[in-house]
């Protein structure tokens, strides 16, 4: 059985035997000589020139997760812009790596679905070839090495793995330079200030399910009110520990009006 991981005249064969290709074994893809070595079929060769883009490229949108006892709570607005134009009013910024771990999108959409599906096989091969999956943070340990091969290539990655390992909730942050750090509560984006002045009032470890979901929806609709890249909707996820399940999308200007707005009070004269 032939497996291509490329297509194309240039494609990476990982298992059987091309006519003038050389074979890639499993092991090579996989190796076990560093438990988090970088697949060699996503080491980019250098290449001409770079083009300039014909106009700058304006990057917005919300994105927030926050570890609980019960797992990670996740939320994102669904708004995607190019520039001042509304290119997706109803995107998806939550991507499926696998059963246990979740991705959030946040930068160039093309750059972070790119690396995420490239991050998603290389941790199905290590599932294949260890018998269990990577944890969150050797997931994260793993894309920030990919990334940091391409540093120079003018990337625009940001990204919160979001999961459920045998340590219990997990939660880190990547970006396109290699950087990645852990913790409890996070938020990335044009809208992250404002997410993060609701949630730093009232977040806790031990909130209850129905709290954590309400404070994760309020936090994504104060940014999209305040922050023009930010709107749409708000999905909302739940990482638990038999796996990530997909909560509600709402409307954000219903969500705002529900959570914020309060009735005037008529004063008497």
């Amino acid at each position: 059985m032939r497996i291509y991981l490329l297509g194309g005249k240039n494609s990476t064969l990982v298992t059987g035997r091309a006519s003038g290709q050389s074979n890639t074994l499993l092991a090579d893809v996989v190796g076990t000589r560093d438990p988090l070595q970088v697949p060699p079929w996503v080491q980019l060769q250098p290449s001409g020139p770079e083009v300039p883009r014909p106009f700058l490229l304006s990057h917005g949108t919300t994105t927030l997760a926050f570890r609980c006892s019960h797992g990670v709570v996740v939320a994102a607005d669904t708004r995607s812009s190019c520039g001042a134009l509304v290119s997706d009013p109803s995107s998806r910024k939550v991507i499926t790596l696998h059963r246990h771990l979740l991705a959030t999108t946040s930068g160039t959409s093309a750059d972070c679905a790119t690396w995420l599906r490239l991050l998603r096989c290389a941790l199905r091969m290590r599932q294949l070839s260890e018998g269990r999956q990577p944890s969150v943070a050797g997931a994260a340990k793993l894309l920030a090495l990919m990334l940091k091969g391409c540093a120079q290539k003018d990337l625009c990655v940001a990204t919160l793995l979001c999961g459920w390992d045998c340590q219990g909730p997990g939660l880190h942050y990547v970006y396109s330079d290699g950087t990645r750090f852990s913790g409890d509560v996070l938020a990335v984006g044009s809208g992250s200030p404002y997410a993060y002045g609701v949630l730093d009032g009232t977040y806790q470890y031990d909130l209850p399910q129905a709290e954590a979901f309400l404070l994760a929806r309020k936090a994504v609709a104060h940014a999209a009110h305040r922050d023009a890249y930010s709107g749409g909707n708000v999905d909302l996820y739940h990482v638990r520990p038999d796996g990530w399940v997909c909560v509600s999308r709402e409307d954000l200007s219903q969500v705002y009006r529900d959570k914020f707005l309060v009735c005037p009070i008529t004063l008497g004269h």
